[in-house]
């Protein structure tokens, strides 16, 4: 309990105090809203991901992803949205550093897909905001707030502008995509890019995104 201070409200000086104080006080709660409504997610437990699925495993392990530490909020997800990590090295450590260093207090995605430098071809990571199912802290710029709640965000390592993903990243891409479509019953309009959103160019201009959305449409 902060201990009370009785103030003579008559003397000058005083009456400033109380003012200072309260503009300090009232500063500091606006602060610490700003911060807590730029990621409300408390900072990830060590066992709050989960193992990466293998390059390897076929499209029906996407199924796995929905076996999550918290029932899947179906109601919440609303929108898929598609990222590149803007660096052609890369791993969930890595990114995660990057994003504390940046004010997040963990990785920004629910899930990254490697591209075989720093994480396998393919290799899909879970993470911690999506087994806990948390918001995420991915978009800026406007409706920020609403698209971090409400979307999905899906990373892809590289660098978008410079280079083109691998085939089996954006095989990957399409069977997630498509397993959080059938689940969420999200449609194609809102899978979304990031640069729709944000104006920032990613996942970039060499992303696939005609042949992209064919596969959606077609596996549909």
């Amino acid at each position: 309990m902060i201990p009370t201070t009785r103030f003579d409200f008559a003397s000058r000086p005083h009456r400033r105090a109380v003012t200072v104080w309260g503009a300090f006080v009232a500063t500091m709660t606006v602060v610490g809203g700003l911060l807590l409504i730029s990621d409300p997610a408390p900072a990830p437990r060590l066992s709050s991901s989960r193992p990466a699925l293998s390059a390897n495993l076929g499209v029906r392990t996407i199924g796995t992803v929905f076996d999550t530490a918290v029932p899947v909020k179906k109601e919440q997800w609303l929108e898929i949205v598609i990222h590149d990590s803007g660096s052609q090295h890369g791993s969930v450590e890595s990114l995660a550093r990057e994003a504390q260093s940046g004010g997040l207090k963990g990785l920004g995605y629910h899930f990254v897909i490697g591209n075989g430098n720093g994480m396998g071809d393919g290799e899909l990571h879970v993470g911690y905001r999506w087994n806990e199912q948390l918001a995420g802290a991915h978009i800026a710029g406007p409706n920020a707030a609403w698209h971090n709640v409400h979307s999905v965000a899906i990373c892809l390592v590289g660098n978008g502008q410079a280079a083109e993903f691998t085939p089996r990243q954006i095989q990957r891409l399409v069977d997630l995509v498509r397993g959080l479509q059938e689940e969420l019953d999200i449609d194609i309009e809102h899978v979304l890019l990031n640069s729709a959103l944000s104006g920032q160019p990613s996942p970039g201009r060499n992303f696939p995104e005609q042949r992209f959305r064919d596969q959606l449409r077609l596996n549909g």
